[in-house]
């Protein structure tokens, strides 16, 4: 269903409204400055969303910052962390919008979410039960083992997101192209426009595929032996 979605999306959404006949997201794509605005307006926010999350982080494990209570820290930088992260959501849904179908079978991008649910999902439990009872350790220059696990699957968390979306943009495990069953189906690649291409199959060793005998190469004749010349005769005198 998804995948209906986002080829739609991709190829024939706005194909009636756009010169030469492009979709909203091909046009994009293709566009001379907007993608760039885009894309450099994403990594920049995104470098400022995670500096203000890893300083808190790094608070929290009694790294850094030891003489400033956690509270005052977090307060500070608060609304330039939301304000990136608010940045970094509408500059990512867009730029995922330029080739959705593509990014939905990206083993990549679907690694990335993986661990954005994970990130959003530590963020959750740190205020609902780590920060209950934050005023007895906020001035403590080392705060409890809680607080710095959650730290810890924090800095660990948003780093591999972050890691994988620069992956994103390598073609390693593309569909269409020959690659192990794991990944074909990891990716849906199955379902996708390109198709998937099992390794195996390719190199003719997977299950019921039989490459055919080689054909023994032809011995050529052997040559005939060359015809002795002639004893010489010694000349008469």
């Amino acid at each position: 269903m998804l995948h209906d979605l986002f080829h739609w999306m991709q190829n024939e959404w706005g194909v009636e409204h756009t010169v030469y006949g492009r979709s909203f997201s091909q046009a994009l794509l293709e566009s001379l400055n907007a993608w760039g605005l885009l894309e450099g307006t994403h990594l920049l926010m995104l470098m400022l969303f995670f500096g203000t999350i890893l300083m808190v982080d790094l608070r929290l494990l009694g790294v850094a910052f030891k003489e400033q209570p956690v509270s005052v820290i977090s307060n500070k930088i608060l609304k330039l962390t939301v304000f990136s992260m608010v940045v970094v959501m509408v500059t990512g849904v867009v730029l995922f919008f330029s080739k959705p179908e593509e990014y939905w079978h990206n083993i990549w991008f679907r690694t990335k979410l993986v661990l954005l649910a994970v990130a959003i999902i530590n963020v959750a439990v740190f205020h609902k039960l780590v920060q209950k009872n934050q005023a007895e350790w906020d001035s403590a220059p080392k705060p409890p083992s809680k607080a710095r696990i959650s730290a810890i699957i924090s800095i660990a968390s948003w780093v591999a997101v972050i890691g994988c979306g620069r992956l994103i943009a390598y073609n390693w495990f593309e569909c269409g192209k020959p690659q192990p069953a794991w990944v074909n189906s990891a990716q849906g690649c199955a379902i996708s426009s390109k198709g998937a291409m099992d390794m195996d199959a390719v190199t003719g060793t997977a299950a019921g595929v039989d490459l055919p005998p080689e054909t023994p190469a032809e011995t050529p004749p052997a040559e005939a032996p060359a015809a002795e010349a002639p004893a010489t005769q010694p000349e008469a005198k």
